[in-house]
């Protein structure tokens, strides 16, 4: 199971006691902003994945001091007070949308020029998004298609803060403004529809910002940020990774006789929308908090394997469990009933279009799924069987796919999954020591 494609066997149960790899989201966010900070700011347990190592070597082209203290540990020497260094290469965020878009917002708001680009994939991906507000605040910024597609010149200087009001709630979309809006003048406003993940406004606040947040009318989310705060470098440890866990958390669930303790895991009550899900389905999981990391909460989970029901999934669950829809289908392909997933149109402009390439290849293993405009109709429980399936450059795409081939009988064979490098690059070994074969 190594190089571009994998050979998935049948298990017969997952079991052990496990502790994720750091928080991709979380890992990008404590780079960004120890490159902001005054002094030097130490991360335990960073996710060393290609990802977050595009980020890193991005604070580093703009004048942060990196250090690798050891496995997964780093000290990032800030810039402080001062501008960042303006690169002499464009700088390349790989396949990370995280990476673009948030330091998009940083690059607008220094008196530097840079150009930003990534792989074939993320030159694809929609970034007027980030754009158009970025321009409204005085950047200067141009780009394909006026400023919709990478590559992206931007030439950043003093910003003004603005309102913005954003049609879908967009963790990235916030964060971006957020972060340029920190040497904006005046108050920067965000108001969301309904709340997105909020690990931008939870670190800021670790590392000394005020903000004010706001709970509005049906549900909308306001977030406010003075400009001209001035960030301290911390020492933080990233929480487990609640993304990744996700799909050890359907392993365990499905296939019987299994028993997975998940330690020391990031439960942000924004990214753990598959319990909700699943608590509709039936699912009785042990859970316990434990402790707070930069202001995240963490703890344990125990899952043991269990019968579910159908589950219908939509409106303001869908920005906490945006990432996991696609093992949230193939964990529906096991439930009793139909299961529906709605309101998950950003799914389209993902990596891959993540709701017709889902169900596109579990179709091929014999699942019963429909694609509708926003999201997906699963009918279940049926029966799954090795194919040989396609992760499209998708990294849950092809790790969905591999538990999928736990559960099929027969050999499943997926084609390029190098991709996972980006998120998860121990998940290959995880295949051998969290389970057991006939």
């Amino acid at each position: 199971m190594s190089g571009q494609s994998w050979r998935i066997t049948p298990a017969r149960r997952v079991r052990g006691v496990w502790r994720p790899p750091g928080d991709k989201s979380i890992t990008h966010r404590a780079v960004i902003l120890g490159l902001l900070s005054r002094g030097a700011t130490e991360i335990k347990n960073f996710l060393e994945a290609d990802d977050c190592l595009r980020t890193l070597q991005m604070a580093q082209q703009l004048g942060a001091q990196a250090e690798r203290l050891g496995a997964a540990r780093w000290r990032i020497g800030g810039r402080g007070d001062e501008p960042l260094r303006e690169p002499t290469e464009v700088l390349d965020a790989g396949n990370s949308g995280t990476t673009t878009r948030l330091m998009a917002g940083v690059l607008a708001s220094h008196p530097i020029f840079s150009v930003l680009t990534g792989d074939a994939s993320l030159r694809r991906r929609p970034m007027r998004r980030v754009v158009e507000p970025l321009q409204r605040m005085g950047a200067r910024i141009d780009g394909r298609e006026a400023g919709s597609r990478l590559p992206l010149a931007i030439r950043g200087g003093e910003l003004r803060a603005i309102k913005h009001l954003s049609p879908v709630a967009s963790a990235q979309v916030k964060s971006c403004i957020l972060l340029a809006g920190l040497r904006a003048a005046g108050v920067t406003e965000i108001t969301e529809p309904t709340l997105s993940r909020d690990h931008t406004e939870r670190m800021l606040r670790a590392f000394g910002a005020t903000l004010e947040v706001q709970i509005c009318s049906e549900g909308a989310h306001r977030v406010r940020l003075r400009g001209g705060q001035a960030l301290e470098a911390q020492r933080l440890t990233v929480p487990g990774d609640f993304s990744s866990a996700a799909f050890w958390i359907a392993a365990a669930l499905l296939l019987p006789g299994s028993d997975l303790t998940i330690e020391q895991v990031g439960l942000n009550p924004t990214r753990t929308g598959l319990l909700e899900a699943l608590a509709q389905a039936g699912v009785h999981l042990e859970w316990s908090t434990l402790d707070e990391q930069a202001g995240e909460p963490i703890g344990t989970l125990r899952v043991r394997s269990q019968p579910l029901g159908a589950m219908h999934v939509g409106g303001a669950l869908i920005p906490a469990l945006i990432d996991e829809v696609p093992i949230l289908a193939l964990i529906a392909t096991q439930a009793h009933g139909t299961t529906e997933i709605r309101d998950a149109a950003e799914l389209r402009v993902k990596e891959s279009d993540r709701i017709e390439t889902i169900a596109t290849e579990l179709r091929k293993m014999g699942a019963q799924i429909e694609t509708l405009p926003d999201g997906l109709r699963v009918h279940g429980p049926t029966p799954l069987h090795g194919a040989e399936v396609q992760s499209y450059g998708d990294h849950r795409i092809a790790m969905t796919l591999a538990i999928a081939g736990l559960l099929a009988h027969g050999e499943t064979l997926i084609h390029d999954t190098a991709c996972v490098q980006t998120s998860f690059p121990e998940f290959e070994t995880l295949l051998h020591e969290l389970v057991e074969r006939e």
